[in-house]
């Protein structure tokens, strides 16, 4: 056995045997090119090579975010199609992920698909991962890809994106869902949205909100929140996903985030009814640029009302997000087009108090709500 070629190790491979087994600079340095998912598979090959992915993914904290538009050209949903193969690649093990659709994508896999759109997500990411859904009339996103890319509005036809957020040190990002039934005193502060020195910005999304009931619903959620000084954004959407346990079919509700920590900054700006040429949207956007936060790391989010877009403009499309990308080339712009915006121009940081403690200050119509948030 020992004169067959087959069997012969030379020197170099030898050395390198030694080197991947036992130098764990080496190793790690490796590893970092590695994508995510493949990296836990690895991990279970040797306690060094263990220990080295474990620290490398305590690095991975840049989010990244995967987006489609047009239909689905199998029976599954085109986001979710897509995200099978992208999820694959990508360079952080996800904690939380954000996700919208315009509301006809999402009746995409009940129509074709022996699975749900919750289970077809739940099969791509990994079981203690977050999952938060948004159906909406209208879907703004960035192309997959790179950061620079410019956003696109998508009033018509099927969109979607999801925004994956990995665990990241100095930002807290916490899930909450509040029906009629779960929204009480004790469940707001154990959501972080009350008696939370560190909350920096709260994204909230409501649906059926026009039920008897929501509007005051809605006001029992904003009140306490108009009184922090934390960055309060989001709108009014068609549905969400998964559905609470605890809420009838079709009865209101609200899901958001809740961003804490000493690393999270926000700010806002609202276009009212009064900008509705390119040049004055991009005027009232600049004025973000006072909030002087980092680009490094950090999203916008655009809520508009579905009666602006390409209408609201004698028919020119992607105003508003246009004027985005002219002011921030480096920051990738998502949202959604709903039918009622929340949130306020809130730029100055330090000691501020949101909107005069008036909740009603937060809630608008034919407006759009442009937001940066930034994750440290």
């Amino acid at each position: 056995m020992d004169d067959n070629p087959a069997f012969d190790v030379s020197p170099s491979d030898n050395k390198a045997t030694y080197v991947l087994s036992n130098v764990v600079e080496v190793v790690e340095r490796i590893l970092t090119f590695v994508p995510t998912k493949s990296l836990l598979r690895i991990a279970s090959v040797c306690r060094l090579w263990s220990n080295c992915a474990r620290r490398v993914l305590r690095t991975q904290q840049q989010l990244t975010w995967v987006s489609v538009c047009g239909p689905s050209t199998t029976e599954v949903n085109a986001l979710c199609s897509s995200l099978t193969e992208e999820v694959e690649k990508v360079f952080l093990l996800p904690k939380m992920v954000l996700t919208m659709m315009d509301h006809e994508a999402v009746k995409v896999p009940a129509k074709r698909s022996r699975h749900s759109l919750v289970e077809e997500l739940s099969r791509v990411f990994p079981k203690n991962c977050d999952i938060m859904g948004i159906a909406a009339p209208g879907i703004v996103l960035t192309p997959s890809g790179s950061r620079s890319s410019p956003p696109k509005e998508y009033q018509e036809g099927e969109a979607g994106f999801a925004i994956m957020f990995p665990s990241m040190e100095g930002v807290h990002i916490r899930p909450f869902h509040f029906c009629k039934k779960s929204l009480s005193q004790s469940a707001l502060k154990e959501a972080g949205l009350i008696d939370n020195p560190e909350l920096r910005v709260v994204l909230l999304f409501v649906y059926e909100a026009y039920k008897p009931g929501g509007a005051h619903f809605l006001g029992q959620i904003l009140t306490p929140l108009a009184k922090s000084k934390a960055l309060i954004a989001g709108g009014i959407v068609e549905s969400v996903f998964p559905a609470s346990l605890c809420c009838s079919r079709g009865a209101y509700g609200v899901v958001g985030l809740a961003l804490s920590g000493p690393k999270v900054q926000g700010a806002s700006v609202l276009l009212d009814q009064e900008v509705s040429n390119p040049k004055a949207a991009e005027d009232t956007i600049r004025r973000l640029k006072a909030a002087k936060i980092p680009e490094r790391n950090t999203l916008g989010f655009m809520f508009a009302c579905v009666g602006r877009g390409h209408n609201y403009y004698n028919n020119q499309n992607n105003v508003e997000a246009d004027a985005f990308h002219k002011v921030f080339p480096g920051v990738p712009l998502f949202g959604l087009f709903g039918n009622g915006e929340i949130g306020c121009d809130r730029i100055v940081k330090d000691d501020y108090t949101l909107c005069d403690s008036d909740a009603d200050c937060l809630q608008h119509e034919y407006t759009t709500v442009m937001t940066l948030v930034h994750l440290g």
